[in-house]
């Protein structure tokens, strides 16, 4: 039995093993609409989700399985005290796969250690987002034809952004990828992901404070939102959210094939008007969030057609 609580759980092979199936389902849906009748997923999200929530349940229900779980902690027992071991030991009893999401980092791994079914980390905390990276790599390989020899912008909240870290840790792992790391310095990248992942890989990145200065280099653009939940007071919030804000006069100057990514949803952080941009590609990246999903259910539960 295999979990999947960090992107660095699968190895090159099994990402592109995943990779590959969830383009024979996006190609051909048809052939894998009953492949998990029978099958139950428990979706497990002590935190606020739309995507990430809905796509999980839209990939079982596609693959002909059931769904069954709660959308929030208020609802579930955990409102009473009750721990994720508990938890997790009596829904391994209901359900043959389970998508955790929670606000403290860590948590889906306790679950794993107790779980006698398979779990995947759906996001903890500011940590990690293993399957919205499964998502951009998709996204990435299928609309740039390559995970190589690419200079990735990360723009905007870089310090709690699990989909940042979770990204700039599978990247590290393919040939000649460059980092431009754009925020203000209080949210700049945890000096854990500086120090142990980009330094100690000898990683090509730099850290800068203007969007515009290097827009010319980049193949993909990576925006996030500043997060208010991750914030301790309302006016560093305040006074960081409106740091870098995407239009049309900033992409005059990017390159024609570059694309713009965000792991939704947007507050003010890229304009509407942006939408229309060919270069806009973060509601197909939504969209792919499905197949990719259900690539990984079939894995983890070793179904094949």
């Amino acid at each position: 039995m295999k979990h999947v609580i960090s992107p660095l759980d699968l190895s090159i092979n099994e990402l592109a093993e995943v990779l590959d199936l969830a383009n024979e389902i996006y190609e051909n849906p048809q052939k894998y609409s009953e492949c998990c009748h029978g099958k139950k997923l428990a979706t497990l999200f002590y935190e606020p989700s739309t995507r990430t929530r809905l796509s999980f349940e839209a990939a079982m229900l596609n693959l002909g399985g059931n769904v069954l779980g709660f959308s929030s902690a208020d609802s579930s027992s955990a409102a009473k005290g009750e721990s994720v071991a508990d938890t997790i030991r009596v829904v391994s009893s209901y359900a043959d796969i389970c998508a955790m999401r929670h606000p403290k980092e860590g948590a889906p791994y306790v679950a794993s250690t107790y779980s006698s079914i398979p779990v995947i980390n759906a996001g903890d905390g500011g940590h990690n987002h293993p399957t919205q990276t499964l998502t951009d790599l998709f996204t990435i390989k299928k609309l740039k034809g390559r995970l190589d020899n690419l200079t990735i912008g990360f723009c905007g909240d870089l310090k709690f952004g699990r989909t940042v870290h979770s990204l700039i840790n599978a990247m590290v792992r393919y040939p000649n990828v460059k980092f431009v790391l754009i925020s203000p310095e209080e949210l700049q990248i945890p000096n854990y992901l500086r120090t142990e992942v980009l330094d100690a890989k000898n990683i090509e990145y730099k850290e800068v404070k203007n969007l515009d200065a290097v827009m010319p280099e980049l193949d993909l653009l990576y925006m996030t939102r500043v997060q208010r939940e991750r914030f301790f007071n309302e006016e560093d919030y305040i006074r960081l959210k409106d740091s870098f804000i995407l239009d049309l006069q900033k992409l005059e100057n990017a390159k024609p094939d570059m694309l713009i990514l965000h792991p939704l949803p947007r507050v003010n952080e890229i304009a509407t008007e942006v939408d229309d941009d060919p270069r806009a590609v973060y509601f197909e990246q939504a969209k792919f969030g499905v197949y990719v999903r259900m690539a990984l259910i079939m894995k983890l539960l070793n179904i094949t057609v």
